[in-house]
């Protein structure tokens, strides 16, 4: 069943909410959402809309699970973490830069980096972790275009960008609609130290470099609440899934 909630947004269930089309939510910059008149990120291919979605939430919100449950019902998903890995191997612009920066003590013995290495040296410290962040978005930025391009001639109808920093990195005006995936701050902890094996110290230090989640609720489309069972986030993301696909259907093009 769905309900309006004060605030005008959708709740279905009790873990997910939708902000309705057309209206801006987003804090940060003018975000113009798809429907009638809208524009976006969309493009038009074949007859239909490639519908462009920025999913986030901080760490251990569970975002990377929503993002391969996702893929599992016919997502086309570009990973930001695999694109930084790939942007920062050994021989690329970025890895040679990341080297002179902060030596060679951040390399491993395969000459690749040892990111847990480089995490331990920039997390607590904005300066580095910005300088780290300036060198590596821009060559995954080059390539999460080349991806975009390629489901655009493949005709992919739904293309869901997974992005842990896109608020921070003020994202939101590249994308159709975006999820935001949240759980609170202690269970985000606990799964961090449980699943990921980091001491406590490395995971709060992880947790306090993002922006906190409450500043991003707003500029959701899609809430997804995730503090309970994976059972209960299938049909979280079950629900957010059929919603973008009826938007999908909904906007062909006329010639």
């Amino acid at each position: 069943m769905i309900s309006v909630g004060s605030t005008g947004a959708y709740e279905i269930g009790p873990t997910v909410t939708i902000v309705p089309a057309g209206r801006n939510v987003d804090a940060w910059s003018h975000k113009t959402y798809l429907g009638p008149g809208g524009g976006g990120a969309g493009s038009l291919w074949r007859g239909h809309l490639m519908i462009v979605v920025g999913l986030t939430g901080n760490i251990g919100s569970g975002k990377s699970t929503v993002a391969q449950l996702l893929s599992e019902r016919g997502a086309t998903i570009i990973d930001a973490d695999v694109l930084a890995r790939r942007a920062v191997e050994c021989g690329t612009p970025a890895y040679d830069k990341i080297v002179k920066r902060w030596g060679t003590s951040i390399i491993g013995l395969d000459r690749e980096l040892d990111r847990a290495a480089l995490r331990r040296t920039v997390f607590s410290d904005a300066t580095q972790l910005e300088e780290l962040n300036e060198i590596v978005h821009p060559e995954v930025e080059n390539l999460r275009q080349r991806l975009l391009d390629d489901a655009r001639q493949r005709g992919d109808r739904i293309v869901v960008c997974d992005i842990p920093l896109l608020f921070e990195k003020h994202m939101a005006p590249r994308f159709d609609r975006i999820i935001l995936v949240d759980a609170p701050r202690p269970l985000r902890l606990e799964r961090l130290v449980r699943d990921r094996g980091l001491r406590e110290t490395e995971a709060m230090d992880m947790i306090a470099a993002q922006m906190p989640a409450e500043l991003k609720r707003a500029g959701a489309d899609f809430i997804i609440e995730n503090a309970g069972t994976l059972n209960a986030l299938e049909q979280s993301v079950a629900e957010v899934w059929t919603q973008l696909v009826q938007e999908a259907d909904s906007h062909v093009a006329y010639s």
